[in-house]
């Protein structure tokens, strides 16, 4: 028997990247995969990712929905209880990044990233609660950051919404945990993703690598791995916690 056999996982902004490569583990391991793009120009991507995931005898389906607005978060959830039946597990994935020095950063990029990183986390924990405390079971996977947890020069903004997110999933766990439901955070280090290209075409690269000790960028497929560890029953007593999956960057 797989590991999430008839389980039914919400995966935030799967379209690409990391998200992707969690929605495609979830699935590898018998979970029904619900999981949401926000642009239309990632539409042809969200269909290619559905159709592959429905290839691997699972059922699948792909809403386009923006997790940082509450009202289609709702619509949202509301349509995979009807499309599913249930919800087990939610990996709140969706997010952004606006790098730059405090003294340029404007207070609509600060509101922007706050609302696709971290609001969007309150959103849709907000929705799977209910139909996870009517189960008494369920798995919040909230995806924070190494830079929410060691901070970086000219990240504070992406850094304070990935914080925020370890703090929510804390109170989160000692909110819910009577309720078997568990909440926990992955914070990844350095990934090879849209959102860090720049960084492998010589613009400081080396100078990340040295700071890392297994001396390389992670793939999403690592990632991937451990999300699908805190959805699983193998981590059933592991709740509040952050999985640092960083090469040992917070040494």
């Amino acid at each position: 028997m797989k590991l999430l056999e008839n389980k039914v996982c919400i995966v935030t902004g799967a379209a690409r990247g990391i998200g992707e490569a969690i929605a495609k583990e979830l699935a590898e391991e018998g979970a029904h995969i619900a999981f949401t793009y926000v642009s239309e120009s990632s539409a042809g991507k969200a269909a290619t990712l559905e159709e592959k995931l429905n290839s691997l005898g699972i059922r699948a389906k792909a809403y386009r929905s923006n997790a940082g607005n509450y009202g289609e978060c709702e619509t949202f959830v509301q349509e995979v209880l009807k499309d599913f039946g249930q919800v087990d597990v939610c990996v709140n994935n969706a997010g952004i990044s606006k790098d730059n020095l405090l003294l340029r950063l404007t207070p609509e990029q600060w509101d922007e990233v706050m609302e696709v990183n971290l609001k969007s986390v309150f959103n849709m924990t907000k929705q799977v609660i209910r139909p996870m405390m009517k189960a008494k079971s369920g798995s919040i996977i909230n995806m924070s950051s190494i830079i929410g947890v060691r901070g970086n020069a000219g990240q504070s903004l992406y850094a304070a919404s990935k914080a925020g997110i370890i703090g929510f999933t804390k109170s989160i766990a000692l909110e819910l945990g009577s309720r078997n439901i568990r909440c926990n955070a992955i914070a990844p280090g350095f990934v090879e993703t849209d959102m860090t290209h720049y960084l492998k075409e010589g613009n400081g690269s080396e100078e990340y690598l040295k700071k890392i000790p297994l001396a390389r960028f992670a793939q999403s497929a690592e990632i991937a791995k451990s999300a699908l560890f805190l959805a699983s029953d193998m981590s059933s007593y592991i709740t509040g916690q952050v999985l640092s999956v960083c090469g040992g960057l917070n040494i």
